[in-house]
């Protein structure tokens, strides 16, 4: 009853550092007048009617058009942004709010960003703007916001959950069922329980931490490695330990979950090199960025058998072109990037886009943990 009614209250609300002051900096508050916004998602085609609720892809729109368009604005949606003859392209040069997505992003390049006269406001429907070249936004004096905390419980929950499916061997059991074999010793050999394994997270903001809150009642040796410490009291709470090297932690780890932005620093983190020196038998769990992984080092040591099992949701680029070798990889738990739009992830991410938009054309600040580039400044994680 309790998520019923949170799932209606969301229903009803939807009814590098750059210089201190950008070089060619554009008001962020809308000026009088009709606007013209463009949003990017993906399109459901015949799953759009089987639940009012999903209001994250093409059909719903974040639903918000109704909303938008009673106030004289207008209302662009599509999930066509690849390409010089895409949707996207028609619009760039006179759109002043473009609306994105991480599990279907459009890559906003700084190419884009300079034939966009009109942009003032960048939103990500969701969490993480890596899509968004970052830096020219900031020399742009653009603005990028996101709706922070929108996913946190839907992708923590999916990280517990994919520890599990390679902890306990799943999917080639799945795939028995499907094929008509029973074979238990093909599964049993390489299954294993999550007690007393040692878990250890790349990254512990908001995710992370509540990650390992998720996992501290299956009494497993908690690791955490981030740019910043904990509070005491809630390290204490979570009974999780600080390791402030990187390369310390990783080889005593079972299992490895990646829950860090992806930035210039974290892009390729997980090299040959470094995955090399994992514990044989790993465990890796990614639903941050794809491109904080070396695609092909990870593929050969799946194959090679030191990544015992490799799954998450993010790929780079997305959608993944069919010939993505994680997509043939062995020892892989992989899906299309799911794990933060769920019904009720989208609702939140929804209604969060809609309160910034009411606080654009009002002149308002956004919610400061928002802000991804403001006045020509990144935000602290993307530095």
């Amino acid at each position: 009853m309790a998520m019923l009614r949170a799932a209606k209250h969301a229903m009803r609300s939807l009814g590098s550092t750059a210089p201190d002051a950008a070089p060619f900096s554009r008001m962020l508050h809308a000026s009088p007048g009709s606007k013209k916004i463009v949003g990017v998602f993906y399109k459901a085609n015949e799953y759009a009617s089987l639940n009012p609720k999903f209001v994250g892809c093409v059909e719903g729109s974040l639903g918000i058009r109704d909303w938008l368009e009673s106030q004289g604005h207008q209302y662009i949606v599509t999930d066509d942004k690849e390409g010089p003859n895409c949707e996207l392209e028609k619009h760039i040069h006179d759109m002043h709010v473009l609306i994105t997505t991480p599990f279907h992003p459009a890559y906003v390049t700084a190419e884009r960003i300079k034939r966009a006269k009109n942009l003032q406001l960048l939103l990500t429907a969701g969490i993480g703007s890596d899509h968004i070249d970052l830096k020219a936004a900031a020399e742009a004096g653009l603005t990028v916001a996101e709706v922070t905390g929108s996913n946190v419980v839907s992708v923590a929950e999916d990280e517990l959950m994919r520890i599990l499916i390679l902890v306990r061997n799943f999917v080639p059991g799945y795939l028995q069922v499907i094929k008509g074999d029973w074979n238990v010793a093909g599964i049993a050999y390489r299954a294993y329980d999550l007690e007393g394994k040692t878990v250890g997270t790349v990254g512990a903001g908001r995710i992370g931490k509540l990650l390992l809150q998720r996992l501290k009642p299956f009494n497993c040796n908690l690791l955490y490695y981030d740019r910043i410490k904990m509070e005491p009291a809630l390290e204490k709470e979570i009974g999780a330990k600080f390791e402030e090297d990187l390369d310390t932690m990783l080889p005593k780890c079972d299992i490895i979950v990646i829950n860090t932005p992806l930035t210039e620093k974290t892009r390729g983190m997980f090299n040959k090199e470094r995955i090399g020196k994992l514990k044989k038998g790993v465990l890796i769990v990614n639903n941050a960025r794809g491109a904080i992984m070396d695609t092909q080092a990870v593929a050969d040591a799946c194959s090679s058998g030191h990544i015992a099992g490799y799954s998450g949701d993010v790929w780079n680029p997305q959608p993944a072109p069919k010939d993505h070798p994680w997509r043939y990889m062995p020892n892989q738990a992989m899906t299309p990037h799911i794990s933060g739009t769920t019904i009720d992830g989208q609702l939140r991410y929804a209604a969060g886009v809609k309160d910034m938009l009411d606080c654009y054309f009002k002149g308002q600040e956004f919610p400061a943990q928002n802000y991804i580039v403001k006045e020509g400044k990144l935000a602290s994680q993307y530095q």
